[in-house]
């Protein structure tokens, strides 16, 4: 085991750090998101092992089916929530069978953490109300009144200030105090609980202080690692440490991949932050992250959460990559004028200057297209509800792509190799960026519009409805109106974003209202009355 003041050595030294070491440690958590099925598939190992023992679970004595469950619940608890909630009533079932009411506290204080984490306040309390503090060990009794905590701290989050804020601050603070009345000295939850108490409150110093003399004193696991760095991160912003908050943000990121913890909003914080900071490329990294943990874990809230920010993220990245596609064009346009002044190559110049033509023209094909959906996306954004957005998700691979075709053509031309540049211009499918496109835009809208098919083909005869083949989100006609759903209406719009001609897009509309049972008025407005994720 590493020495505590090893940790603490390295734990100063992480945190005396310049914006250079913070742009290492984001190309380590990119490097550690690129793999992070490894982390993934360890924990599902160690799952795998656990469940071969429920297949003999009848032969276990009660306090064995207790223990097996409660070991699932922790390997769940922030991976998959609807396994913890499971395994979470299997404690309590079984607790209730052995009529042990330490246990049955015990069982209903894991079960409302999973009902606070989705978001359910309601039933969070409903669950609380009924634990019996008196049954508890100390343990227990200690992280019972944190949840409770916890859970007011969380609803006054959720209601964003209210005349009620500081009814739950003070409901929160004297819940605080009693788990810390039961928590022994020096021990990892008192100092967890002192950090989060005082966070409440804007005690950022003393927060800092405490979980400084955590990292100093103790070995913690990733997990622990990862929510005691996001606590400080966010008493850095508040003693305005821009460079720290940074780079706590990062290390709580880092430690939550490699902990495969998939309940987690240090990489949307992390992502909003760099956003914020113009650092759009890996804003988009990271904003994918999150929606792909969220999405995993189950967490219904904080998706739509992400999805209010990432049209915006998604925007400023294709508007990033315009800038690059300039940049080449300047290049493009640098070599024109050197291939004029060199007479003696005027023949193969003029060769290579149609080439490069034609390459600008595909690029600007694409760019079109680019600046096509950014259009979508900005109108989708005046939508009333403000979570839903018009987003195509275009990969980070695309701008490292085009990045490194324009150093490659920097390259080629430099040594005057014009085949090698005519097979790179050759290279480039648009068709393809196409498809791709449309295939980012279906699985955004029906993040956001998870029943639009099932709503919209209500509207027909089972004959007539519309079926996606295989691999496919969306077909042209759910397409067409989709669009309209997001509030973009106009069929020339429609048409261009579809590349069809205006009189197809009409064929199509057309086509769709005369099969559908509703009268053409009533069919338009069931489509915009189809309502996004809740």
């Amino acid at each position: 085991m590493k020495s505590p003041w090893l940790v603490a050595l390295l734990f100063c030294l992480a945190l005396n750090v310049s914006a250079q070491s913070n742009d290492s440690l984001i190309a380590v958590l990119k490097k550690e998101i690129a793999q992070k099925e490894v982390y993934v598939q360890h924990k599902l190992d160690v799952i795998a092992t656990l469940r071969q023992s429920l297949a003999h679970v009848s032969r276990l004595t009660l306090p064995e089916q207790f223990e097996l469950y409660n070991a699932l619940y922790h390997q769940y608890k922030v991976f998959i929530n609807d396994s913890a909630f499971k395994y979470a009533t299997r404690l309590i079932e079984t607790a209730g069978k052995l009529k042990d009411k330490s246990r049955l506290g015990y069982a209903r204080v894991k079960l409302s953490f999973i009902l606070n984490s989705s978001g359910m306040f309601k039933e969070t309390f409903d669950s609380l109300n009924v634990v019996e503090p008196r049954y508890l060990d100390d343990t227990t009794k200690a992280n019972y009144y944190w949840l409770v905590g916890k859970a007011y701290s969380d609803l006054n989050i959720y209601n964003k200030g209210n005349l009620y804020d500081a009814y739950y601050t003070n409901l929160s603070q004297r819940y605080f105090d009693s788990a810390l009345l039961w928590c022994p000295a020096k021990s990892y939850l008192h100092y967890y609980v002192t950090a989060v108490k005082n966070g409440q409150v804007h005690n950022y110093q003393k927060v800092i202080d405490t979980i400084e003399e955590l990292f100093r004193t103790q070995t913690l696991t990733h997990p622990r690692q990862a929510v005691n760095y996001y606590d400080l991160a966010a008493a850095y912003r508040g003693v305005n440490d821009p460079e720290k908050n940074l780079r706590c943000l990062l290390m709580s990121a880092l430690c939550d991949v490699r902990a495969a913890t998939k309940e987690t909003a240090a990489t949307y914080t992390l992502a909003r932050l760099l956003y914020d900071r113009g650092d759009v490329a890996n804003a988009y990294v990271f904003i994918r992250q999150a929606l792909d943990d969220a999405e995993f874990y189950g967490a219904r809230q904080r998706m739509v959460e992400i999805g209010s920010i990432l049209p915006m993220v998604a925007s400023a990245a294709l508007n990033q990559s315009e800038s690059q596609r300039r940049l080449w064009l300047g290049y493009g346009v640098g070599l024109s004028v050197l291939f004029a002044v060199l007479g003696l190559f005027a023949y193969v110049s003029l060769r290579q200057l149609r080439k490069l033509k034609a390459a600008e023209l595909t690029i600007k094909e694409a760019n079109n297209t680019l600046q096509e959906t950014n259009r979508q996306l900005t109108e989708a954004n005046k939508i009333k509800e403000e979570y839903i957005g018009y987003s195509f998700s275009v990969n980070s691979e695309y701008l490292e792509k085009m990045e490194s075709l324009k150093r490659s053509v920097d390259q080629k031309l430099t040594h005057k190799k014009y085949d090698d540049i005519k097979f790179i211009v050759n290279n480039i499918n648009a068709r393809r960026d196409r498809e791709e496109l449309y295939h980012s835009f279906d699985k955004v809208f029906l993040k956001l519009f998870p029943d639009f098919v099932k709503t919209f083909n209500s509207y027909f005869h089972k004959e007539d409805q519309f079926v996606t083949k295989e691999g496919q989100l969306l077909n042209t006609e759910l397409r067409i109106f989709a669009l309209i759903r997001m509030g973009i209406t106009d069929t020339e719009d429609i048409a261009r974003i579809m590349d069809y001609s205006v009189n197809t897009i009409y064929a199509y509309k057309t086509k769709v209202r005369n099969k559908s049972i509703l009268p053409n008025e009533e069919f338009d407005r069931k489509i915009m009355e189809i309502q996004p994720i809740a």
